[in-house]
């Protein structure tokens, strides 16, 4: 006879379920700590683990440091805002600036949603070089991304032919990244709209704006 206490195995958590789950706490609970000012290198573990409702032993258990804890919990916030600027990068453009101002805003409304632990990431990475490296090689998988696409427009004509992929993919990358850095840093005045309809402008004249430039030819 089947025990009646016994949990049938298709309504157990999986370990796979249960860490994405425990992860989202801590995610939830790092960003309500850092919202209430206290810096990054000043939380504690324990003031973690205690917010995540974890025992300290379980917290190491999938976070053997706080540099591991930061690449993670960045790499959860960070996700829709990659996905909305790499669908742009890889969509047709048939809806010209409107999109990629329509993807900036996508990106703008995540930072906004994760800005405390983003702009920790940002600080963090300055000195901590775990956390450096993770970041630079997140973003520059990005620039690749980028700079595939330019090659490919300039191969097909699209932007001009002396635009430079490798440069132009590092110019916007760090452009996009520094702007959300500074906007969310202190209060600017500029409002989402107003940034996501300035930055995606000036994406758009970067890589199509002088398209149909023709250069003179020499005297």
């Amino acid at each position: 006879m089947p025990s009646l206490t016994r949990v049938p195995r298709s309504a157990r958590k999986s370990s796979d379920d249960r860490r994405v789950e425990f992860e989202r706490r801590v995610l939830s609970a790092v960003e309500d700590l850092l919202a209430d000012g206290t810096p990054y290198t000043e939380l504690a573990v324990q003031r973690i683990a205690a917010a995540s409702g974890a025992a300290r032993s379980t917290f190491y258990r999938y976070f053997p440091d706080k540099s591991s804890l930061l690449v993670r919990m960045a790499e959860l916030a960070t996700a829709d805002l990659f996905a909305a600027a790499e669908t742009w990068w890889r969509a047709e453009h048939t809806d010209e600036q409107a999109g990629v101002v329509a993807a900036i805003a996508a990106m703008i409304s995540g930072f906004r949603a994760h800005r405390y632990l983003l702009l920790a990431l940002s600080e963090v990475s300055a000195y901590d070089r775990a956390v450096a490296r993770y970041w630079r090689t997140r973003v520059a998988g990005f620039a690749e991304l980028v700079c595939t696409r330019l090659d490919a427009e300039r191969a097909a004509g699209r932007v001009a032919p002396r635009l430079d992929p490798p440069s132009t993919a590092l110019v916007l990358t760090s452009m996009v990244e520094r702007t959300l850095t500074v906007a969310f840093a202190s209060e600017t005045g500029i409002t989402d709209e107003e940034l996501a309809a300035s930055l995606g402008r000036a994406i758009w004249l970067v890589v199509y704006g002088d398209a149909q430039t023709t250069a003179c030819p020499s005297s």
